[in-house]
């Protein structure tokens, strides 16, 4: 039987990146990044890195084939035999399609989790997150608001908004997610692959649902 593939689907801002690393650890499946295997390669200079900076330094965007290609090239790593969770991939249709055609020759089992967060909770949570200057914590007006107005809890130092935290750029990212990437869930739901969960809750409840949700559906596909 081929390995276990789960993809996490949901827009930005819905914790996908948190809950995912958690899952993984949970489902003891590797947790697949395709924003890190960027990083990596472009960092450490591998060949694949070095092709995809060309396309980048030119203002062009890198080609499904060479993230497909990054992507194939890290879960063929021995952790990954039994299966791994992707995490910011696919993010289009023909991106869908290009991975499934490539697991269909492997004969993988997939999965698809969604989480479905209202556009108007996803702005209040973006919006509200302050960043410290210092040491990096993430403070949220209404969810986590500093002792002292504008300052860290931790160090002190100033806290102030990520210049992609405005409700302008957000808004901009969201677009683009519903232009490009929820069609995926009827893409997938076609094919009886997807299953919804309410990400507007608090994390643990969320975490608690996917993971019951990816128990009960690891055998079916």
């Amino acid at each position: 039987m081929g390995e276990r593939v789960v993809i996490l689907l949901g827009p930005p801002g819905a914790g996908k990146g948190t809950q995912a690393t958690r899952l993984g650890s949970a489902l003891s499946l590797p947790h697949v990044s395709t924003g890190d295997l960027f990083r990596e390669n472009l960092k450490n200079n591998t060949a694949l890195g070095l092709k995809a900076r060309g396309f980048m330094d030119s203002g062009r965007l890198v080609p499904d084939e060479l993230v497909l290609e990054m992507l194939f090239d890290r879960v063929s790593k021995p952790d990954c035999a039994r299966g791994y969770l992707l995490d910011g991939f696919p993010r289009t249709i023909p991106q869908a399609e290009a991975l499934e055609k490539r697991l269909a020759e492997r004969g993988a089992r997939v999965q698809v989790l969604n989480l479905v967060v209202p556009d108007t909770l996803l702005l209040e949570r973006i919006t509200g997150r302050r960043s410290c200057k210092s040491c990096g914590n993430i403070q949220h007006q209404k969810y986590s608001p500093p002792k002292t107005a504008g300052k860290c809890d931790k160090c002190g130092a100033e806290l102030t908004q990520r210049s992609d935290d405005t409700a302008e750029v957000f808004g901009k990212r969201l677009s683009e997610y519903h232009a490009l990437t929820r069609p995926l869930e009827a893409y997938y739901s076609a094919r009886k692959l997807l299953q919804s969960v309410d990400g507007a809750r608090a994390p643990e409840s969320v975490f608690e649902d996917l993971l019951r949700t990816a128990g009960q559906a690891k055998e079916h596909v």
